[in-house]
């Protein structure tokens, strides 16, 4: 930014100065802190998330890389504005919004070469380090950071593309200089407060689920083995293949299937439990039995 600033510039920049700077004393330039675009995490920030920002990050500091040193403290943010581009919309229809922000640093020996790489274009990119309390799934509108929806962003469901919506901004702790940013459009890459427990926690769920089903389909196999065991066998050998089945896997339940449904002819009647089993024969088996419901 050129350096002929007007005083209202100077007087909002001396805002956080102890001593009054003069436009020879420091060094200002513009930065896109944030947009509303979906960016390469799949999430994008609302307009009310945005305007909440544009008023948190006056005052806020710049540092490398997010690293919280007070040593690595290199400029401030003294005005922000938000944006729209009316001749832009983004991935999702909207029209384009940002956030932009004027940053000053002194002018000093230490940060000459860092004012040369900022007007060479090589210190560009930044990332914001703030803290939301919403992440919307666009799909079902669950708040995955309280409740963890199964859909997985990038994905379409119903030919509507799964994203986070970020929104309820409860604090922004800072804004880095960085090297790959999230947001292409803008720039700019975020650390947000309980994304990542968020996407292990719909990970572990999804996990969870799929154990479940096939215990499900495992305990169905397993009823149909005892069941084929019973109707073939004598009350031994039944008793025994049962008492086996009880300790099997998936992939051995489907073998034993397999091999006691080719025994059984399909042109002959089912066969009968042994005339001298009692009609409480092996009532410990009763639980993998089908009825003629579960037969249907």
């Amino acid at each position: 930014m050129d350096n002929n600033l007007s005083e209202q510039m100077l007087d909002q920049l001396n805002q956080f100065t102890r001593r009054k700077h003069t436009a020879d004393e420091v060094y200002l330039f513009d930065l896109i802190l944030c947009d509303n675009e979906i960016d390469r995490d799949g999430d994008c920030f609302t307009e009310d998330a945005l305007a909440e920002m544009q008023k948190r990050f006056v005052g806020v500091t710049g540092i490398f890389d997010h690293d919280p040193h007070a040593g690595n403290q290199t400029a401030r943010i003294f005005r922000t504005a938000l944006c729209t581009d009316s001749t832009r919309t983004t991935k999702a229809g909207k029209p384009y919004q940002y956030l932009k922000a004027n940053a000053y640093m002194v002018r000093t020996e230490r940060n000459a070469d860092l004012i040369r790489e900022i007007e060479a274009g090589i210190k560009k990119e930044v990332s914001v380090s703030v803290a939301v309390t919403r992440q919307i799934c666009s799909v079902c509108g669950a708040n995955r950071i309280e409740q963890p929806c199964s859909h997985l962003k990038g994905k379409q469901y119903g030919g509507k593309r799964c994203y986070a919506l970020l929104d309820g901004i409860s604090d922004v702790y800072e804004w880095s200089f960085v090297a790959v940013p999230a947001q292409r459009g803008a720039g700019v890459t975020k650390t947000l407060g309980g994304s990542g427990d968020s996407e292990k926690q719909t990970l572990r769920r999804l996990l969870e689920q799929t154990a479940a089903q096939l215990d499900e389909v495992t305990e169905v196999i397993r009823r149909d083995v005892v069941r084929l065991c019973w109707q073939q066998e004598s009350e031994t050998s039944a008793k025994l293949l049962a008492e086996t089945a009880v300790h099997l896997n998936l992939q051995e339940l489907l073998a034993l299937q397999k091999s006691l449904q080719m025994r059984l002819s399909p042109s002959a009647a089912p066969a009968q439990l042994s005339g001298t089993a009692p009609a409480t024969a092996a009532p410990q088996y009763s639980a993998y039995r089908m009825n003629a419901a579960e037969k249907e």
